[in-house]
């Protein structure tokens, strides 16, 4: 076992998941390792939390996790410990911004999940990740009071990152922005971001941040890397999230997060692994 680790957080699409979003019996026997190692696990993603309770059940999670990116933490009863609305004159602000620069938009409240076009770009691949359909509105007006997470959505990856900038600039401390992949702007209240994730499990389950390992494939992830003891990079990830990690493992079609898991937690002699500069 490394560095005392007493909790491991997992981000899930591009990292505990393959690109066909499968658990594979390599990641749930890691987990199942970790557990009888005394090391707690939960998982965090930019997902809402109907479309992370296909891992409930397989992981046999026991700790609480964080949807939205930590904009609705959960626990695996589905009680909710605490939840961060983005505010309605900023969601409004936001969602303009997206449309300028060419994006399509979603909006996800603590109930829903809603589009503008059924057929829009990446709807059928995201219902079938998560599990559940969107309900489709003509505009999101009348949705503002309860909005956790607002997506931009385009296959233009410079205007999703031109538009990320912008979103940045413009709200200023009122929202997070930030690429959860290179086609999806996530845009959340402050407080829903994956640094605040750590903090959050950190105090819920009195372990220390020193003491947490946290891994990941994306921009959003760095924000966990920087507040974790021990940090790994997914091989899959860009030379840009890979330099802010204190290590590699493979990418997430080549087992990446069970040989990180039996490499820098567990302690096992891993393949593929190699510390970042």
């Amino acid at each position: 076992m490394r560095n005392n680790i007493r909790l491991v957080i997992a981000d899930v699409d591009g990292t505990l998941v393959t690109q066909q979003k499968e658990l594979t019996p390599r990641a749930i026997e890691a987990v199942k390792r970790l557990r009888g190692s005394g090391i707690a696990f939960s998982i965090t993603s930019g997902r809402p939390p109907l479309g992370m309770r296909m891992f409930i059940d397989a992981l046999s999670l026991t700790e609480p996790f964080a949807a939205f990116n930590g904009g609705v933490l959960v626990r695996p009863d589905w009680s909710v410990m605490s939840q961060s609305f983005v505010r309605a004159d900023f969601a409004a602000k936001a969602i303009e911004g997206i449309l300028r620069h060419g994006l399509d938009v979603w909006v996800y409240t603590d109930r829903d999940w809603l589009v503008r076009e059924i057929n829009a770009p990446h709807v059928a691949r995201e219902q079938w990740t998560v599990k559940f359909a969107p309900k489709v509105v003509p505009d999101f007006d009348a949705h503002l009071d309860r909005v956790a997470k607002i997506v931009g959505v385009s296959d233009d990856y410079a205007a999703v990152a031109r538009c990320e900038a912008d979103v940045q600039r413009d709200c200023g401390n009122h929202l997070s922005a930030v690429r959860s992949q290179p086609y999806y702007l996530d845009v959340t209240h402050p407080d829903a971001n994956k640094g605040h994730v750590v903090t959050a499990l950190s105090e819920a389950l009195s372990i220390p941040p020193a003491q947490i390992a946290t891994i990941g494939d994306m921009p959003n992830d760095v924000l966990m890397f920087q507040k974790s003891g021990l940090s790994i990079a997914m091989g899959n990830a860009s030379p840009e999230v890979q330099r802010q990690a204190q290590f590699l493992t493979t990418s997430n079609e080549e087992e990446g997060f069970a040989n990180a898991m039996e490499s820098f937690i567990l302690g096992d002699r891993g393949q593929g692994m190699e510390k970042t500069s």
